[in-house]
């Protein structure tokens, strides 16, 4: 199927840190490229690195995500980190009409393990991670929308308009380590928060759930001007919806590219900071930058250094259409 690219973004991410006392050497792996997706093209990418890097290279995690590693090997006082990316980016695609035809108690039991079933690469978003553990707190808030032998599209999607409704969006009301069973305590915190929470409230179900970090365009209030780097990262997840039975349509959607040969079945994303939900991405505003588990395995820039006991870390973004 085609799609027409309609938005044509450019996101620009800038990490500075500032060390006292003086760094002596430093390995940093970033997660700043955006991938490409059925809804998704990425036309460039640059990352500028000050001090210069003694090491950079390329990777692909085990998601399918583009990383670089780079270290440092001089004493500096501080690092600038500069990802500069252009992407066309196109609507959601369609629902498909068997969107809401399997069961979510049907699609808990294709994840339970059973000798000689066939792989589905789905399923190792099923099991709990650092960022979103199993906990009965998150049995019992999301279990008034998991009735029996209700569709797990529809309870998916109540799901993370309850997010939506029942907690606060505020700014630094959590920490980067905050955990999701706190915030789920305290009823708010940002995005991060409300996407480990959704993540894992599905688990805790059984059901394949995927962290997704990127970006998010935001337009300034009437009449005001867009102000650079006054953007932020963003957050939201993906849940699997496996092919309905009889269903024979074998269609895959909503997928990466690189997951082309993936058993038949469809990712929705849902953010719940936005109340908003697409299958390949929640509307064409919004930029993929990279999958995993929950935040811990894509976060932006993570490393370790020797030396620099304290530090002051800023990060600007800023996303804006291209004409």
């Amino acid at each position: 199927m085609q799609h027409r690219f309609n938005m044509k973004l450019q996101v620009t991410h800038e990490t500075h840190y500032d060390y006292q006392p003086v760094v002596e050497t430093a390995q940093h792996m970033a997660h700043l490229q955006p991938r490409d997706t059925d809804v998704q093209k990425l036309l460039s990418h640059s990352l500028q690195i000050s001090p210069e890097p003694a090491q950079q290279s390329l990777t692909t995690d085990l998601y399918g995500n583009t990383r670089c590693f780079f270290s440092l090997q001089m004493p500096h006082h501080e690092l600038r980190v500069v990802a500069d990316s252009v992407v066309v980016t196109s609507t959601p695609l369609s629902a498909p009409d068997d969107a809401s035809g399997m069961l979510w108690e049907q699609a808990r039991d294709l994840f339970r393990y059973k000798a000689g079933c066939a792989y589905d690469s789905a399923s190792e978003f099923v099991f709990a991670s650092p960022g979103a553990p199993r906990h009965q707190d998150f049995v019992d808030y999301a279990r008034s929308s998991f009735g029996a032998g209700r569709s797990l599209f529809e309870a998916a999607i109540e799901l993370m308009e309850r997010v939506h409704t029942e907690f606060t969006y505020q700014s630094q009301s959590t920490e980067v380590d905050t955990t999701a069973l706190a915030a789920l305590s305290l009823k708010k915190g940002v995005c991060q928060d409300f996407a480990h929470i959704l993540i894992a409230c599905l688990r805790s179900f059984g059901l394949p759930a995927r962290y997704v970090s990127g970006y998010l365009l935001t337009e300034p209030p009437p009449g005001e001007p867009r102000l650079i780097g006054s953007d932020a990262s963003h957050a939201w997840v993906s849940v699997y919806l496996p092919a309905a039975p009889g269903s024979g349509t074998g269609r895959r959607i909503g997928l990466d590219r690189s997951e082309s040969d993936a058993p038949s079945g469809m990712w929705c994303d849902l953010d719940p900071t936005n109340n908003r939900w697409g299958f390949g991405s929640p509307g064409e505003d919004y930029v993929t930058l990279a999958l995993g588990r929950d935040y811990f395995d894509v976060s932006p820039m993570r490393g370790m250094i020797h030396g620099g006991t304290r530090h002051v870390l800023s990060v600007g973004v800023t996303v804006q259409p291209v004409p």
